[in-house]
């Protein structure tokens, strides 16, 4: 094999990787999802909550300043490739975080926005002199839903991806 076919052959290659950077649909392969998702779009109509939309590559990812995702997997029942399964719905590897320097109760306004949006009750206030409370999140109670980041009215709050059992499960 000649240096000119093997390069071709090692940059042609599709390199499987988790996509870490992008909120997909609940249910999506961490790895992969790329290489399963046709694009077709028919998880956008399918999400009640019309929080999926298309990205600038045509694929779908969750935005979460339209509203919560209520994990009800309607999305993932209508992929037809297995890029979304409703069985992967529990692995959402997003969870809420708060960035204190925008945050008006940090900064002595009376907000609570996020703690009152949380049905899980991952979000509570540490009261402190001067008016202040500072948010305390429960990383283990947070299901990623994005309540909070879409009640925030100064945004706040955001999803960080953390590791999941399907990511680990792949190193």
């Amino acid at each position: 094999m000649s240096q000119l076919t093997s390069r071709r052959a090692f940059l042609g290659a599709r390199l499987l990787r988790e996509d870490t950077r992008s909120i997909r649909p609940p249910g999506a392969m961490a790895v992969g999802f790329g290489d399963l998702c046709t694009r077709c779009g028919d998880c956008v109509p399918a999400c009640p909550e019309g929080i999926i939309i298309i990205d600038a590559d045509g694929y779908p990812v969750v935005e979460l300043t339209k509203g919560p995702c209520t994990f009800c997997g309607d999305c993932a029942e209508s992929c037809a490739t297995g890029a979304l399964a409703r069985d992967r719905l529990t692995d959402w590897p997003w969870r809420a975080e708060i960035t204190g320097g925008s945050c008006l109760s940090m900064q002595g306004v009376s907000c609570r926005l996020c703690q009152d949006s949380c049905e899980s009750d991952a979000i509570r206030f540490d009261l402190r002199l001067g008016g202040r409370a500072n948010p305390n999140l429960d990383l283990d109670t947070c299901i990623g839903c994005g309540a909070c980041a879409h009640a925030c009215p100064v945004g706040a709050i955001k999803l960080e991806r953390h590791a999941t059992q399907q990511s680990e499960d792949l190193q």
